[in-house]
This record gives structure tokens, C-alpha cells and sequence, in this order.
């Protein structure tokens, strides 16, 4: 029986080049969630595809001498094959060139406009191109722009706008009044704090700069502003009709029980998308969450630098249901995730070969070695007197669904995984406590020995069927290496509600085989061997831009040498910059971090305080030279473990194109604690 619908949804990629593994995460997050509600008795619908207009799209079809359409048709498909590389399970792919979708946005632009939500205006200010952004007099920073740097141009557009305090105080008590509707809760108080409570302006929600849109039909020098365009797509793909009545799947999906989106874009998910569905009197999506953003460890991905990391890269050299685990796992609730090399290596081997594919291993061989591949429960239990270790692995068994679902109702996949291998875990101390090789030395013993092995391959079992929403390709080679399926999840949800751990403990088939020929699920990796292959790899794409870069300069006016051009990040209120606390700090102490390559822990003088800050700046810097440094400091970063270490704060530097780094220190003496302002 079906506990209902789920409509879960990503946000759609911008088509402007090919998505790094950063990117990549959220469909594998998204995946696992779809995965996850299948198997939980849910009826799902998972969308997710590219946002393909723009001002961006235009000038870079122009640079490769295409039509924006060739352009975006052929980086969607690069997005969409990445997508099935990860093994995901999308129900629908939108494109927002798809033609349906248009003609929607131009219904839903006029309907906004017949009722008087959107009215034409004029836009002016200080206007930078390559950020696509106005700004006044009073924002620029030395007459720049604040976010690149670049020269800006006074500049006048008409445009259309939308009137957004209008809705506001609704959007603000809806808010109040679901607390589940932002998470986490402190994306939720930044949205409040940031942008509502201060009040909202109208948005701009047409161009008339470039022509890459889809055009206002009633005022075509217009095109309609990407973003109103590009979260149409969440109601647009599942059949909405804004003149009369919507689809059948419609009418069934909506609202969306989830959007799964990156942090950096939660404002226009949480305050402009809400506000254009109260105007449209649509219901809101029940819940946002806002995902970090997972980082690479050793230094910012660059392309000048060639160390950019693709799902294909990782893909080639761990394998899909490695990578998926690793970008699963390692990325927290609420703080950004790191990913690296070493420690990818680090969990191949002792998560995945170790916990996991060595006691599927170890498990299958004795099975074969012991009794010739036959599995049977004798029901034979612990000598009298002993502890009873099999009624804790039950125990473990019977738990874990429970568990799971605790911890995917709070979005809390990292953790959900983390409880699936408490179980593995529990399998492998399970050998240790019973020693089957021992047992098999007496006769009088061996219906112990067939028990022993048939309750490993039970929870081995239970553990596959839970894992499957997470590593499917692993779960199913898994329940091939031992010959049966996979468990429904309404049959452990039904053995953890009744405590039943008797169910639970005889879900394998007895009288059973496993497979003659066990195979080696992964296999341990050498941090030399992938060190190398990743330099070389690294190496060979530097050159390749280089050289790439050497041709576009050819005929062109050749750039400043001191001048680097960065892509610019979002806006951020000067609220949201005063959070941020610098202060000048002074190195005490200084080592190099064990097995670590890159990184030092330095012991800083900050006031009064003494703060210990990891860096990833040992190829620039010596540890030695790095004592009595007065340097720049982020004081107020949150701590967090990295390399088995805690950092509490950041040192500052800069970083020039070859990516060599340079401390950021003060030009004249300054003493440690001074606020940098």
C-alpha cells in the first residue's frame, strides 16, 4: 500500500560549461531521497534538468561562433550523461528551452501582469557586464564593481517589475507558521534576518540587453529575467496551465514535497518563488532545503590551475557506487563538505574494502569453505552461560530501519549511511566474538559453525536492502554474491515496529546457496599509485588551458600581466559582510601536519586568545618561516576537524594564476588582536 506521493525536485543546471563534482552532489543527493521514498512505499516523481537562458549563454555561444541553441544543446546533454553516470534515477528531464515550458513562463509573465504584480519601469545605475548586476554610486568599491572588480558603465534599461512587497508579510507568516518549510533553520534566519525584515524592493523580472529568453508575447524587445523563467520549471514540468485547469499529474504532485538546492541560491527559492506562487494562487512547495557545498580540500578547483575534479574523474578511478558513498557521506547536515584525494583513498579502503567488502569476503568464503556453499539456520545458539552475542546482532538488525528512516525524515543522509555501516560493523565484530575457524575444528560444533554463518549472511543481508537507496549497484551485487533479494523495507518497517527480532533473524532463505566464486566488491587503493595518475592528469589539463588560453589571446590585445580576472559570486548584503570577523593575528607555533602533504597547524595570537588554524599553504611556506608571521585572520569561522585535527579560524592569502599563495599581512606593525576593517 502506498503512503503517498513525493515530488522531489533539484535545482536545474546552468548550462554555462560542464558541472564539476561540487555540482554533481546535488543529484546524487537528490537520488538517494528519491531512492530512499521508493523503497519506503512512497509514490515518487524526481525531476531535474538544465536552465538554458541568458545573458552568460549568449556571450559564450558567441566566443565558440554557435547559436545559444547549439550551445545549450550540447552542454545539456553533457549534464544530462553525467546525470546517468551517477546512476541516477530522475523520473523527468526538463529543459527550459523545451517548448512547453516557454509557453507557459509567457502565460504566467502576463497573468502577473493583467493583475497588476508586475508594471513597467526603468532600471538604472552603475551596470557590470560579465556579473550581469547594477549597482549604485554608493555600492561600487573604489567605482567598481564590489563582486569582480571590473569597470562598470552607467547605464538605463527598461524593464519590467514585480511587485514584491506585496507579498512579503504573507511570505514572512507562512514562514513563522512552518517552521519546516526552511532548512536548515539557519538558512531560514538568514532569509528573514537578511532580506525580509528589512523589507524586499521590487525585482526586476525582464531584459532588454540580450536576447537569449523567452520573449514577453506582448512586448518582445523584452525577455523575461532567467530566474522567473527557471523556477517555473518545478510546476511547468509536472503540467500546470495557467489559462484553465491543470494536468492530471498536476493536480497529484503539487506542491512539492521537497526542493533540494544549493545554499547559495536559497533566496530566490525562498523568498521570489513563493511570492510568484502566491501571486499565481498556487500552494508553496512544503520544504526547501538548502544544502553546503562540498569543497575540495587541497585549494580552490581552477581550470587555469587544471585541478578541477569531475564526476568522470572520480567515476574512472573508484567507481560509481564509490564516488556516491563518498559525496553521500562526507557532506554534513548543515556546514560545507571537503572532498580530496586522500581521503577518498582513506574511505575506499577502510569503509568500503574493510567494514564492507571484506565481511561480504570473508563471509561468502567460509560459507563455501565450511559447507560448499549450503546455508542453513540450525537455530544453534551460544554455550550456556556465555554472553549471547547473537541476540545483540538481532537487536542491531531489527534497529536499523528505524534508524535510517529517523535520521532521512531530517535530511540527515550522511548520518543515515553512518547508521547502515553501525550494522556492518556490528557483522565484523560478530566474526571476531564467534571465530568461526575455530568452531569448524570440532564435529560437535559444526551446526554452531552453520548458524554462526547463516546469522553473518542475514545481517549482511538486512544491511544490502537498506544500503540500496545509497550504493544500488553495490546492494545488488551484494544479493547476487549470496543469491537472493533484496528485503522490502515494509517488512523490516513491520519487524521494527513490533520488535520482532525472531523476523528479523530468519529473513535469508535457509537451505540456501551462495555463489561459488565470490568477487571482490573494492578493492584497496594505493595513495602513491592515485597521487601520481591525479598529478598527471592535473598536469596534462594546465596544459591544455594554457594552450587553449594562448590561442583565444592570439590577435587579441594582450592583458595586463598584474591583473587576474576571477568569476564573480553572488551579492551579499553589507549585513551578511559584517558578520565576518578579521583581526591581525601572530604566529607562535608552527608544524607540519603527519601525512599530510599540504597542510600546517599554526598556534595564533589572536588578542588575548590562542587559536590553532590548519592551512593548506606547506608548498609555499616552511614551518620554520612561518614563526612571529603577523598575518590576517577570519576569527568567527566556525571549527571543524580536518586531517583528525581542529581548526578554529583561517589564515588569508592570496593567490596569483599559477597558484602560488602569499600570506596576506599588514604593511605597517601592527599588534595581534587588531580588528582589520
Amino acid at each position: 500500500m502506498s503512503k503517498g506521493k513525493y515530488y522531489i525536485t533539484t535545482a536545474i543546471a546552468y548550462t554555462s560549461g560542464t558541472p564539476h563534482i561540487g555540482n554533481s552532489y546535488e543529484i546524487v543527493l537528490a537520488d538517494s531521497i528519491a531512492r530512499f521514498k521508493r523503497k519506503d512505499g512512497y509514490d515518487v516523481f524526481f525531476q531535474t534538468g538544465t536552465d538554458e537562458h541568458g545573458q552568460k549563454i549568449e556571450l559564450k555561444a558567441q566566443e565558440q561562433g554557435v547559436t545559444p541553441k547549439q550551445f545549450v544543446d550540447n552542454v545539456a546533454g553533457e549534464i544530462r550523461r553525467i546525470c546517468d553516470a551517477l546512476n541516477t534515477s530522475y523520473d523527468k528531464f526538463i529543459r527550459t528551452t523545451d517548448d512547453y515550458h516557454e509557453k507557459q513562463v509567457q502565460k504566467i509573465f502576463r497573468k502577473l501582469h493583467d493583475q497588476g504584480d508586475i508594471y513597467k519601469g526603468y532600471y538604472e545605475g552603475m551596470y557590470c557586464t560579465p556579473c550581469e548586476s547594477f549597482w549604485t554610486e554608493s555600492q561600487l568599491v573604489d567605482g567598481k564593481c564590489p563582486d569582480c572588480g571590473r569597470e562598470v558603465k552607467s547605464a538605463r534599461e527598461e524593464a519590467y517589475f514585480f511587485k514584491m512587497s506585496k507579498y512579503a508579510d504573507k511570505l514572512i507568516e507562512h514562514i513563522n507558521t512552518h517552521p519546516e518549510f526552511i532548512q536548515p533553520v539557519s538558512r531560514k534566519n538568514e532569509m528573514m534576518n537578511n532580506f525580509l525584515l528589512p523589507g524586499l524592493q521590487d525585482l526586476c523580472v525582464s531584459r532588454t540587453s540580450y536576447k537569449w529568453g523567452i520573449p514577453v508575447d506582448f512586448d518582445d524587445k523584452h525577455v523575461i529575467y532567467v530566474w522567473m523563467d527557471a523556477l517555473s520549471n518545478y510546476i511547468t514540468g509536472i503540467g500546470f496551465e495557467t489559462d484553465g485547469e491543470s494536468g492530471s499529474q498536476y493536480q497529484k504532485l503539487w506542491p512539492a514535497d521537497l526542493h533540494l538546492i544549493g545554499k547559495d541560491i536559497i533566496r530566490f527559492h525562498t523568498i521570489y518563488w513563493p511570492i510568484f506562487l502566491m501571486a499565481l494562487g498556487e500552494p508553496l512547495p512544503k520544504q526547501i532545503f538548502g544544502h553546503p557545498w562540498l569543497l575540495q580540500g587541497d585549494g580552490k578547483m581552477s581550470k587555469s590551475k587544471g585541478n578541477v575534479i569531475y564526476a568522470d574523474d572520480l567515476i574512472d578511478f573508484f567507481g560509481v557506487d564509490a564516488v556516491r558513498y563518498f559525496v553521500l557521506h562526507e557532506m554534513p547536515f548543515e556546514n560545507d563538505g571537503v572532498i580530496s584525494w586522500d581521503l577518498m583513498v582513506e574511505r575506499m579502503n577502510s569503509d568500503l574494502a574493510n567494514t564492507l567488502g571484506n565481511l561480504v569476503n570473508r563471509t561468502v568464503s567460509m560459507s563455501n569453505k565450511y559447507f560448499g556453499g549450503l546455508v542453513e539456520n540450525k537455530k544453534v545458539g551460544v554455550d550456556e552461560g556465555a554472553e549471547d552475542v547473537d541476540a545483540d546482532l538481532f537487536r542491531v538488525e531489527v534497529e536499523t530501519y528505524g534508524r535510517v528512516v529517523k535520521k532521512m525524515e531530517e535530511l540527515r543522509v550522511a548520518d543515515a549511511i553512518t547508521e547502515i555501516f553501525v550494522l556492518f560493523k556490528r557483522c565484523n565484530k560478530y566474526i571476531d566474538e564467534t571465530m568461526p575457524w575455530v568452531l569448524a575444528k570440532e564435529e560437535a560444533k559444526k551446526d554452531r559453525l552453520a548458524t554462526v554463518l547463516y546469522n553473518l549472511l542475514n545481517g549482511i543481508l538486512v544491511g544490502a536492502s537498506l544500503l540500496e537507496p545509497y550504493m544500488p549497484e553495490t546492494s545488488a551485487r551484494i544479493a547476487g554474491q549470496i543469491c537472493t533479494q533484496l528485503i522490502d523495507f515494509s517488512v523490516l518497517e513491520e519487524c521494527g515496529k513490533n520488535g520482532d527480532t525472531a523476523r528479523v533473524a530468519a529473513l535469508y532463505p535457509s537451505g540456501g546457496h551462495v555463489t561459488g566464486t565470490p568477487e571482490i566488491l573494492f578493492a584497496r587503493q594505493d595513495i602513491k599509485e592515485i597521487t601520481e595518475k591525479v598529478d598527471a592528469m592535473f598536469a596534462a589539463r594546465k596544459a591544455a588551458s594554457a594552450e587553449e588560453n594562448k590561442e583565444e589571446e592570439q590577435g587579441a590585445e594582450e592583458a595586463p600581466a598584474d591583473v587576474i580576472d576571477l568569476e564573480a559570486k553572488e551579492t551579499i548584503s553589507y549585513d551578511v559582510f559584517d558578520q565576518c570577523q578579521f583581526q591581525v593575528g601572530e604566529i607562535l607555533e608552527c608544524q607540519e601536519v603527519p601525512k599530510s602533504k599540504k597542510l600546517l597547524c599554526s598556534r595564533v595570537r589572536v588578542g588575548s586568545e590562542v587559536k590553532q588554524i590548519l592551512s593548506g599553504i606547506k608548498q609555499h611556506y616552511t614551518a620554520e618561516e612561518m614563526v612571529g608571521k603577523k598575518v590576517m585572520v577570519l576569527v568567527n569561522l566556525q571549527p571543524r576537524q580536518i586531517a583528525g585535527m581542529m581548526s578554529e579560524g583561517m589564515l588569508l592569502c592570496a593567490e596569483d594564476a599559477e597558484g602560488k599563495l602569499s600570506l596576506m599581512t599588514p604593511e605597517r606593525p601592527m599588534p595581534a588582536g587588531a580588528e582589520i576593517c
